[in-house]
């Protein structure tokens, strides 16, 4: 921890805000393997996409918790990393989104 010299005999000595950390091998520990990145809700939409049935902005925002415009805006943002979103219109289900899977 660092600290600094406190200016008279009644101050505490102060903390500094960000202390480095050191690294598990210096404090003796062993390494570990980097931890496992969660699954985020594009990842989890992407997933969604990529099933041979597709999904509905109704399963989308069930899965997530965003609301319709949300999910649309994510769909979007899927299309400009590069993903080839394609939509269809079936009867009483509305409009089905997937992703080709190369």
């Amino acid at each position: 921890m660092t600290t600094t010299e406190p200016k008279s005999a009644t101050q505490r000595p102060r903390k500094m805000a960000l202390e480095p950390k050191a690294a598990p091998a210096e404090q003796g520990g062993t390494t570990t393997a980097a931890p496992i990145k969660r699954e985020s809700k594009v990842d989890l939409i992407l997933g969604l996409l990529k099933r041979p049935e597709g999904a509905t902005i109704a399963q989308l925002v069930a899965a997530t918790g965003w609301l319709p415009h949300t999910t649309r805006a994510a769909l979007t943002g899927l299309k400009k990393k590069g993903h080839v979103v394609t939509s269809e219109k079936l009867e009483g289900e509305g409009r089905v989104y997937r992703v080709a899977v190369a």
